[in-house]
């Protein structure tokens, strides 16, 4: 069996008990995998470098039960909620962490920031615990606890409930961790990580019972599921600290079909491979403009691929395609000219939310789930816009993205194409 490391809200914690927790069952020898619920890039990276198994994105948002059923397979896995357990997209809350642990019976552990209470421990797990009987809270773990004596107060005002303290965390400030606009820092970036990870390992250790943690079982499920087809046969993705936001899953999707996919490094004024397509994913880009403006052979050789074979571009990815990005500074840098766009970081606005799009033409047609999420303005975008959209209550949105000749992208994210699992 999986369980969910949740929590009530955001900040609570979860992130740093869960690496703990994947770090401490690796080094003991357990064969367990992280995943990480709903469309997250950061995280998984963590959760990879710490049990050197690869994470999985959980959506239950953007994916199908039989999807989700179909990537969950294997070892077991320890889930890290998104927000508060609860918490989903607009109106409903649907894609919640809670929906996880409804469809597969997964079993939820609470991380509780006890920071700022005592007694009100016992209501605000009482009321979680009561909330839907078909999420089972299994246990609670109190972090950021002061000291022996605030442990104390707060694991004899839980007691009357029954509800399993599976341990007490103290505050600590050695484990924080870097970040910026989109969260924290990537693992590949972090100054520390081995360090950082063995001590969240050491941490979890002392102060968490493992043994009253959820039994740990591979899953029985072994269903292939649906898939998302391959759009191309040879397909080159960027894969470096600007261009590192794509989803594993398609990747393996179109590998397990024959596709052949292979990596190349912008940052490193790499050329683009030769391939039917060219993939620009998301990333940051705009803390590297100016480096990528230099990499003439990158450039010149993206420009070439595109007088005849399709490239696209994601997020970040898109934003390098246009004519030109301004840093947060102010400065402007060239970009590969390919679209007639012009994005900026100087003022800085926050696009967020879930998308469904749809297009007719470019390498990824029909209709997707999807994610917004930058800070970037448009300043300029003109041409054919590559897809129609709404946002999470079916809202119609402007259209997103454009395309000219072979050369297609958007701010969208795309997590899986509705197609497959109709």
């Amino acid at each position: 069996m999986s369980f969910i490391i949740a929590a009530p809200a955001s900040g609570s914690g979860k992130t740093t008990i869960t690496l703990g927790l994947l770090r401490a069952l690796s080094r003991a020898g357990t064969g367990v995998r992280g995943a990480k619920s709903g469309p997250d890039y950061i995280d998984p990276r963590f959760h990879a470098a710490a049990c050197g198994q690869p994470c999985l994105n959980l959506d239950a948002w953007a994916m199908s039960p039989e999807r989700l059923q179909a990537l969950a397979t294997g070892a077991p896995l320890i889930v890290e909620g998104a927000m508060g357990l609860f918490d989903g997209a607009p109106p409903n809350g649907k894609g919640a962490t809670a929906d996880l642990a409804r469809l597969f019976g997964w079993p939820v552990v609470l991380v509780v920031d006890a920071s700022r209470m005592a007694q009100s421990i016992a209501p605000l797990v009482a009321g979680f615990v009561a909330h839907d009987p078909d999420v089972r809270i299994a246990g609670v773990i109190l972090n950021k606890v002061g000291s022996d004596r605030h442990a104390q107060m707060l694991c004899d005002a839980l007691e009357p409930s029954g509800i399993k303290v599976c341990g007490c965390v103290p505050r600590t400030q050695d484990l924080s961790q870097p970040s910026r606009h989109l969260g924290l820092v990537q693992a590949s970036e972090h100054p520390a990580l081995e360090t950082y990870l063995d001590g969240a390992a050491d941490l979890v250790a002392r102060h968490i019972a493992i043994n009253d943690l959820p039994e740990l079982v591979a899953p029985s499920f072994t269903q292939p599921g649906p898939r998302t087809a391959p759009p191309a046969q040879r397909i080159a993705v960027a894969k470096d600290t600007a261009f590192a936001f794509a989803y594993p899953h398609l990747l393996s999707d179109w590998q397990s079909q024959g596709a052949i996919v292979q990596t190349f490094s912008p940052l490193a004024d790499e050329i683009c491979p030769e391939a039917d397509l060219i993939v620009l994913p998301g990333g940051y880009p705009e803390l590297h403009a100016g480096r990528l403006a230099a990499n003439t052979r990158f450039l010149n050789s993206l420009r070439d691929h595109a007088r005849s074979k399709p490239v696209y571009g994601e997020c970040g990815g898109y934003m390098v395609l246009g004519e030109t990005l301004t840093d947060a500074d102010g400065k402007v840098h060239k970009m590969a000219g390919l679209l007639s766009l012009a994005t900026s970081f100087a003022e800085r606005k926050l696009h967020l939310g879930y998308r469904q799009v749809q297009a007719a033409h470019g390498p990824f047609t029909g209709t997707w789930t999807a994610h917004e999420f930058h800070y970037a303005t448009t300043v300029k975008a003109n041409g054919e816009p590559l897809f129609t959209a709404t946002d999470a209550e079916g809202t119609p949105l402007p259209p997103m993205g454009l395309r000219h000749g072979n050369v297609a992208g958007s701010f969208a994210h795309l997590i899986d194409c509705m197609g497959t699992h109709l």
